[in-house]
């Protein structure tokens, strides 16, 4: 499985890898990436279906998307790398904690859906509004989730991202999301985890990850006040430098 994935700052510092969310692609970093890459080599990639990455049919699972992962890193002999992922890459970045965790330095898991498998129809249901009507279809919902109203930013790339992600690729995510269950190997998770929430995210509502923190050994838990789900573009300010300290 080819993944599409940029990279920036120095080939021999620490990697970190960014993974993104649901309909989202590696642009999505960018009030990110320059201030990483200042200390590390940070690859930010797309998941299957999304960007530049390949579209194979769905459904996909988590193990697929984490999968994926392993075989990028191995693609580039990278023996271990650190990793920022935000909703579905939060997710994915606790697959990969419980899964290939030699490969895992240290995790950011940024409002990361862990046991949505207890509700599947929200995802299944929009996987089908997907393949039947589009990503336009989800858009303006959408960007109402990952944004406050009093966020007065340009959302016209972040619009146009959505648009452009593949129906297919964002209706198979949807299905790898509805029957995710990470939960029972939380406890073993030997990398060190921050967690990050937010106080108003209607799409991983913070009292979903608020609990995380307790079960993962050692975990460092943040809320976010005042932000939404998508709060590393809304808040990177805030956000940064919490990446930094971890990461370091």
């Amino acid at each position: 499985m080819r993944l599409n994935y940029v990279e920036t700052g120095p080939a021999d510092a620490p990697v970190v890898l960014l993974g993104s969310s649901l309909g989202a692609n590696q642009t999505m970093w960018a009030p990110q990436v320059d201030v990483l890459a200042k200390r590390f080599r940070v690859i930010a990639f797309d998941h299957r279906g999304h960007g530049e990455s390949e579209v194979p049919e769905g459904p996909y699972t988590i193990d697929d998307l984490g999968g994926d992962v392993v075989e990028l890193l191995d693609t580039l002999e990278i023996e271990q790398a650190s990793y920022v992922g935000i909703s579905l890459g939060g997710s994915v970045g606790l697959w990969l904690a419980q899964h290939a965790p030699e490969r895992l330095h240290r995790l950011v898991a940024i409002c990361p859906p862990s046991n949505t498998a207890a509700n599947p129809e929200v995802w299944t249901d929009r996987a089908a509004q997907v393949r039947a009507e589009g990503t336009q279809s989800i858009t303006d919902a959408t960007l109402g989730r990952w944004f406050l109203p009093d966020f007065k930013e340009d959302l016209e790339p972040v619009r146009q991202m959505l648009l452009d992600c593949s129906d297919e690729g964002y209706a198979a995510c949807c299905e790898a999301v509805s029957a995710l269950n990470l939960l029972p190997g939380l406890k073993d998770i030997t990398a060190p985890v921050l967690l990050i929430t937010t106080d108003s995210d209607q799409s991983v509502p913070p009292e979903t990850v608020v609990p995380l923190a307790s079960e993962i050994p050692g975990a460092h838990l943040e809320i976010i006040e005042n932000a939404a789900h998508l709060v590393t573009y809304s808040h990177s300010d805030t956000i940064n430098p919490l990446l930094l300290a971890h990461l370091a």
